[in-house]
């Protein structure tokens, strides 16, 4: 008998590139086919671009997922999503507008570190545009590093971005 774990997931997505909404909603689709199940979203937020210089403003959610997936294979489909949807990474490390882009921020309680990804996303206390939509479904998840809750970092949170519900919402 072969025994499978599901994992709950906490992925957080982004546009600023293009159709933004539809955008969106094709990662959701893509994610929902080949991820797992979608079990919460975020409502969407509009923000300004973070840590670097853009005219365009980014779209932001969050999407708890229950997913079948080992975080390697996970992360690996994150970016072949991205891929096929037109992202194209310059290298360098650096920030940059993109058609989407999809992040691992939480894996249940755990810490991973291993070559192309960190859980929790080690910046995740530092992007109002990430707490925000996660507050929204994740407020009492807890940073397995630091033992505060979503709403605990986003009270300490001294990013000041302008974070907003967007106009539109998927």
């Amino acid at each position: 008998m072969k025994l499978s774990l599901c994992s709950e997931v906490i992925a957080g997505l982004g546009s600023n590139l293009g159709e933004r909404h539809a955008a969106l909603q094709r990662a959701l689709a893509l994610l929902r086919e080949e991820a797992g199940e979608i079990t919460a979203l975020s409502s969407v937020w509009e923000t300004e671009p973070w840590g670097f210089d853009a005219d365009e403003q980014f779209l932001n959610m969050v999407a708890v997922i229950r997913t079948f997936h080992s975080p390697v294979q996970l992360i690996q489909l994150f970016r072949s999503i991205e891929g096929r949807m037109g992202r194209r990474r310059s290298g360098g490390g650096r920030y940059e507008s993109r058609v989407i882009d999809l992040d691992i921020l939480l894996w249940e309680e755990r810490v991973i570190s291993i070559p192309g990804l960190e859980v929790p996303h080690p910046k995740i206390a530092d992007r109002r545009f990430v707490l925000k939509p996660l507050s929204e479904v994740a407020p009492a998840a807890v940073h397995p590093v630091t033992g505060l809750t979503v709403a605990e970092m986003l009270q300490l949170c001294a990013d000041n971005s302008d974070v907003r519900l967007a106009a539109r919402q998927l």
